[in-house]
C-alpha cells in the first residue's frame, strides 16, 4: 500500500486495488502519517537564509484570508532556501509561542526574512540577522531582491493544493497531513520517497 500513499491514491482507492477494507486502508495511511512525523521531526539544526511565516490552513470561509481569518489551523513555517522546510502547528501567532521555535531550529547569525507582522518585532533585538518584506503592497522588496518569503509561498500552494484531495480533514490529525505535506516537498522523487517509507515502516506497523 506504500505505493498508493506515494500516489496521493484516497482510502477508497486505495482499498479496491490492494483488496482490503475501507477501515484498513484508512488505518494504515494515518499509521504511515505517524511514522512520517516523528521521521521528520529529527530534522538538523537550520542555517544560512532562512524565510519564516505563519500560514492559516483550512476553515470554511472561501476568500477569507489572513491572520483574522476565523476556523483556519495557524502554521509557523521555516524554509531554508535551497533545502528543507520546516512545520509546527500553533494555538496562536503570538512571538511568545513561535520564538522558541526559531531559536530550537536556526543557528544564531543566520539571516531570516519575514514580513512585517508585529509579532516579529522581537527578532530585531535577537541573535538573527533580520529583514522584512511588506506583502500588503509587494511580495519582494524591489531594492534587495533577496528580501522575499516567496519559498515560503511556493510550499504553501503546494501544501493546499496537496490538503484539497481530502474530503476534509480532521483538526486533531492535522498536524499529521502537514506533516506529510513537509515530507513530500523535502523529498519530492517519488523513488526516494518510497525508500525512505520503506525504512520508517519496518518492523513498526
Amino acid at each position: 500500500m506504500h505505493y498508493d500513499f506515494i500516489a496521493c491514491s484516497t482510502v477508497r482507492i486505495a482499498a479496491e486495488l490492494v483488496g482490503v477494507h475501507r477501515n484498513t486502508a484508512a488505518y494504515y495511511f494515518h499509521r504511515l502519517r505517524v511514522l512520517i512525523a516523528e521521521h521528520v521531526d529529527k530534522h538538523s539544526w537550520f542555517d544560512g537564509e532562512i524565510e519564516l511565516d505563519e500560514n492559516y490552513f483550512g476553515g470554511h470561509r472561501k476568500g477569507q484570508r489572513g491572520r483574522c481569518a476565523a476556523g483556519k489551523v495557524p502554521v509557523f513555517v521555516l524554509l531554508k532556501r535551497g533545502g528543507k522546510v520546516y512545520t509546527r502547528v500553533l494555538p496562536d501567532a503570538k512571538s511568545r509561542t513561535f520564538l522558541p521555535i526559531i531559536e530550537s531550529k536556526i543557528y544564531p547569525d543566520s539571516i531570516v526574512y519575514t514580513d512585517n507582522f508585529a509579532s516579529y518585532d522581537v527578532l530585531d533585538a535577537s541573535d538573527f540577522k533580520h529583514y522584512r518584506i511588506n506583502q500588503s503592497t509587494q511580495f519582494v522588496d524591489k531594492k534587495d531582491r533577496q528580501n522575499h518569503i516567496n519559498g515560503i509561498e511556493n510550499f504553501r500552494n503546494q501544501a493546499k493544493h496537496h490538503m484539497r484531495k481530502f474530503n476534509g480533514i480532521p483538526k486533531a490529525h492535522f498536524e499529521l497531513y502537514m506533516k506529510e505535506c513537509e515530507w513530500r516537498f523535502n523529498t519530492p522523487r517519488e523513488k526516494q520517497q518510497l525508500t525512505i517509507l520503506k525504512q520508517v515502516v519496518k518492523g513498526k506497523i
